[in-house]
């Protein structure tokens, strides 16, 4: 195995285990959003909640494929088996396929997602007026803290104010409404958000790259093993 080969094989381990740990985020994160406490009064209000658990399925079985091209990607590096970086390779494309076609689609559709965030929102903090959920009322804490915002335009509601991010009074009743926040900073950062799937599909082709160079290394030195 030449030098070039070993390069690869550094990379591509090191490659995997940082992949590894990010699917495993993925997988924390879906299940977070699924049963938090704080994320709980996404799924206890009167609305069709599909998308949402769409969406954290769709995070749960990323990050459980991200785990699994690594665990495959790692296995393949370590003992130089061609069957397992063969595999590695088929599923590592299929992945940066979709890793541009989710980028590309998070930036042409930034708008639309901002608008049903904000509609979203306006659900949650009508339907917590009426209802006083504890776990509306943790989730809007969790949309007012990531967004440091607190309602929905005009005078906030006093019920809503202990949902509000920690201030004075009158930081209180000077915080900007949710729905503008949010859509701003879908418009402003979507070039960001298109540049950040990019970059990672970027790094996920070279590790391809790498894994194509140790295979064909792996495949040539079989070749010229005398029997």
């Amino acid at each position: 195995m030449d030098g070039c080969a070993q390069m690869c094989k550094c990379f591509l381990i090191l490659f995997n285990i940082l992949f590894a740990l990010v699917g495993f985020v993925l997988v924390a994160l879906g299940i977070w959003l699924r049963f938090g406490a704080e994320t709980r009064g996404f799924f206890d209000i009167d609305l069709n909640t599909s998308q949402f658990i769409i969406g954290v399925s769709v995070l749960i079985i990323t990050g459980s494929l991200m785990v699994l091209v690594a665990v495959i990607g790692d296995c393949g590096a370590c003992s130089n088996s061609k069957s397992a970086l063969g595999v590695f390779s088929g599923l590592l494309t299929f992945l940066i396929i979709i890793e541009i076609a989710a980028g590309v689609m998070a930036f042409m559709w930034s708008g639309q997602v901002s608008e049903e965030l904000a509609n979203f929102y306006r659900t949650i903090y009508a339907q917590y007026l009426n209802t006083r959920s504890p776990g509306q009322a943790m989730t809007l804490k969790l949309f007012h803290n990531t967004f440091d915002c607190c309602g929905i335009g005009g005078p906030i509601e006093v019920l809503v104010r202990d949902t509000c991010p920690e201030g004075n009074f009158l930081q209180q009743i000077s915080f900007p409404s949710c729905p503008s926040v949010m859509q701003d900073m879908f418009n402003s950062k979507a070039p960001l958000v298109l540049g950040g799937f990019l970059g990672t599909a970027g790094l996920m082709l070279a590790a391809l790259t790498c894994s194509s160079v140790l295979y064909s290394s792996l495949k040539s030195s079989a070749y010229s093993t005398p029997y």
